[in-house]
């Protein structure tokens, strides 16, 4: 069994105001948590994994196929792979949340 806290790993500003930290994993998958500032987007991107996740505070837009889909605080959601897909923060608190990805994921970068 693996144990991993959030002060464990230092996390990540994958994009401007888009912090991500990884956690817990096996060969199959792992967890990542993620703080999205007020005003912070990701990028449309896609990637060949699942992705689930729960949002524990603030709000957050996804657009995914011309679609806005906004989720809060108590709500997951689940994107195939290869689902292009884009998150942007439009409220004035920051949004705290888990994903979980299938295969593992390590933190990118969309500053690139």
């Amino acid at each position: 069994m693996e144990r991993v806290s959030l002060t464990d790993n230092e996390p990540s500003e994958a994009a401007d105001g888009v912090h991500l930290a990884l956690l817990a994993g096996t060969d199959s998958m792992n967890v990542q948590h993620f703080e999205i500032e007020p005003d912070a987007v990701v990028e449309e991107h896609s990637h060949p994994h699942e992705q689930t996740g729960f949002i524990c505070e603030g709000e957050v837009t996804f657009l995914v196929d011309d679609e806005e889909i906004v989720c809060g605080p108590g709500d997951s959601y689940a994107i195939p792979g290869d689902q292009p897909h884009a998150a942007e923060n439009r409220g004035d608190e920051t949004v705290r949340g888990v994903d979980i990805f299938s295969p593992p994921r390590e933190n990118p970068s969309w500053q690139e």
